[in-house]
Formats: structure tokens, C-alpha cells, sequence
């Protein structure tokens, strides 16, 4: 892959709604009024923070909101998406503070949006999540508590989803989905990106240790798909307090 492929890929997958145009799909799908909306920071999708007035019909709720919009790859598999949005209710119920899934006013967890750009017709699936304020891990003083607290959080989380099913499970199972921990040898396709540094040494040491230590293992794990769970994995967590907490 060239440096400019995956730039290409991103591009022309990944929304471009405007501030405006992404309050009129929270109002018309989810049939709330917007007072505020910002963009918030993603990789290949769309997030938008999204502060909504209440009216003397929605007068109980959250005030504030995640507009999340799959890029038209990812809006292909809505059962992938499906399950997803599951999984964060599922653990919701079992205790841990993750974000609230919001239905439609058809009464979905997500909707189907077609957007003619010119060319051709794009779909996008659209989602709406509670809220939950954060800071990225990265942004954290990092102590060893805090990072037994991540790893407590980590396994029981694990041992939690031991107990999730769902008809529609084996969509999680993407052989070359690059956020899923045993592809991690796929990161060398990227190297390119860190030039000839000594950053680009240890990220090079690094996937030849996985290559060597863990790949050679792998039939001794039990696999779980990391894109399971949008929060974990990415830098998101906040510590014990708050580990689900993310805001995009």
C-alpha cells in the first residue's frame, strides 16, 4: 500500500455532513432539537457532540448527545452495527458506565441515511449515544495504579462478555480488521508514516516480538473481536471511576 492509498480509501468512505446538516438528521431521526452541535475527532467515521433543547414533549433525558455516522463501508454491514449497539446495552445492564443506545422514532437503534453526492448515491447508518464526558488515557499522568485499574477493568469486562450472545455474532469476526490484536503484524503496511526514526525502530521490534511470542501461540487464546467494543482499546478509558468513558 502506498502512502497515499489508505488516505485515498478514508476519503472516499468517510462522511462530510455539515454542523447543519447533521442537526437536521438528529431532529427528523431521533426527534430531538438541537441547541448546539460541534464535530468531535474520528477515524473513518463521523462523530458529532450534540446539545439538544428540551421541549414540553421531551422534558426527561440527557441534554447531551453522540451523532455517530458510519463511513459507506462500514454502513454495509448494519449487522456488525447492530451488534455493536447490543453489546454497549448489554454491558450497560450488567453495570458498567457506557453510553445509552437511542432509539429512533421509528423505534430502531439505528437508520439508514441516502445521500446523493453528485455522482452516486452514498448510505450512511446513523446512530445516537448518551454522552459520557472523559479524557483519553493518553492525556492521563500514567501511574501503576492506574494502569492495574485499566487492566482490572480490562478482564472483567473480558469475563462480561463471555456471557453476551447474539444471533448475529459471527459478524464481529473480520479476518484483516486492523483493530483486532492478533492482526497486528498488518501494522507494517504502515510503517511508511513514522519515517526513518527511532519510533519507526521500536514499532518495528515490537511487531517482530508479536510475530515471534504471540502469533506462535495464538491457537492457545480465546479469540474476541477488540471492535466489539467502541471504548476500549483506543485510548478512551478514564481510569477505575469512569472506564467506559469516551467521547468519540
Amino acid at each position: 500500500m502506498s502512502s497515499g492509498d489508505g488516505q485515498q480509501s478514508q476519503a472516499l468512505t468517510k462522511p462530510t455532513f455539515s454542523e447543519v446538516q447533521a442537526s437536521a438528521l438528529v431532529e427528523s431521526v431521533f426527534g430531538l432539537k438541537v441547541s448546539k452541535i460541534q464535530p468531535l475527532p474520528s477515524y473513518d467515521d463521523q462523530n458529532f457532540h450534540v446539545c439538544i433543547s428540551r421541549t414540553k414533549d421531551t422534558t426527561d433525558g440527557p441534554n447531551e448527545y453522540v451523532l455517530k455516522i458510519s463511513n459507506s463501508e462500514s454502513s454495509k454491514t448494519p449487522d456488525l452495527i447492530e451488534v455493536q449497539s447490543h453489546i454497549i446495552i448489554f454491558l450497560r445492564a450488567a453495570g458498567f458506565p457506557t453510553a445509552s443506545v437511542c432509539r429512533t422514532k421509528g423505534d430502531n437503534i439505528t437508520s439508514l441515511m441516502s445521500v446523493d453526492s453528485g455522482s452516486e448515491i452514498k448510505s450512511y447508518l446513523v446512530r445516537l449515544l448518551t454522552y459520557l464526558p472523559g479524557r483519553p488515557i493518553a492525556e492521563i499522568p500514567i501511574s501503576p495504579q492506574l494502569l492495574y485499574e485499566i487492566g482490572r477493568v480490562a478482564a472483567k469486562l473480558d469475563k462480561t462478555l463471555e456471557k453476551f450472545h447474539h444471533p448475529k455474532l459471527s459478524s464481529l469476526h473480520r479476518e484483516n480488521f486492523i483493530w483486532n490484536l492478533k492482526n497486528v503484524p498488518l501494522l507494517e503496511k504502515y510503517l511508511y508514516a513514522l519515517g526513518q526514526n527511532r519510533n519507526r525502530e521500536m514499532v518495528e521490534q515490537v511487531v517482530q516480538l508479536f510475530k515471534d511470542e504471540v502469533m506462535t501461540k495464538l491457537s492457545h487464546f480465546r479469540e474476541w473481536d477488540t471492535g466489539s467494543s467502541p471504548g476500549l482499546g483506543r485510548s478512551h478509558m478514564s481510569g477505575a471511576t469512569e472506564p467506559m468513558s469516551h467521547n468519540y
